[in-house]
């Protein structure tokens, strides 16, 4: 099962909280605030019950939250199946605008063939994907600017009601 993201800004840097109260503010399960001192969250002292620090679980969570980042460099898409950034195939992207000023990233992965996306500024894309052939396509159509769907039923037309 993915994990969720935690968010530390829940916990109030100048309180302090127990196993029980930690879990609730921040929506887990107890056993979760357990695993998170066993894995380097520092309790006040080794007394019962465990007390946290709002100040030192928000650092904790912050930390945790940060290793699990994977910035993109220059000329990458972030592939979802692979899990890290990686080049387009055959160094070609299309842009999608959006609006006047930006628009997705559309490719696929070098590796596993899987559609990868990323958002970018029109004016920066030489500098988010250098080196890549970039195709501008054609935006999103609107569904008000679309044609209206055919009223005309054949079975209506022929006399035959299925």
């Amino acid at each position: 099962m993915a994990t969720r993201r935690v968010n530390p800004r829940a916990v109030k840097i100048n309180r302090t909280y127990d196993v029980s109260e930690l879990a609730a503010k921040l929506r887990v399960h107890k056993n979760t605030v357990r695993h998170w001192r066993r894995d380097g969250l520092k309790a006040l002292d080794g007394s019962r019950p465990a007390l946290f620090h709002g100040s030192v679980v928000r650092a904790y969570l912050d930390a945790k939250n940060k290793s699990r980042k994977s910035p993109c460099p220059a000329g990458t898409i972030y592939c979802f199946r692979c899990r890290e950034p990686r080049r387009p195939a055959l160094d070609r992207v299309d842009f999608v605008p959006i609006n006047a000023k930006s628009g997705n990233l559309r490719a696929l992965c070098g590796i596993c063939r899987t559609t990868m996306h990323r958002r970018a500024s029109l004016s920066c894309l030489n500098v988010v994907m250098p080196d890549c052939t970039i195709h501008h396509a054609e935006g999103q159509g609107h569904l008000i600017r679309s044609h209206p769907p055919s009223l005309d039923c054949v079975f209506e037309r022929e006399g035959q009601m299925r």
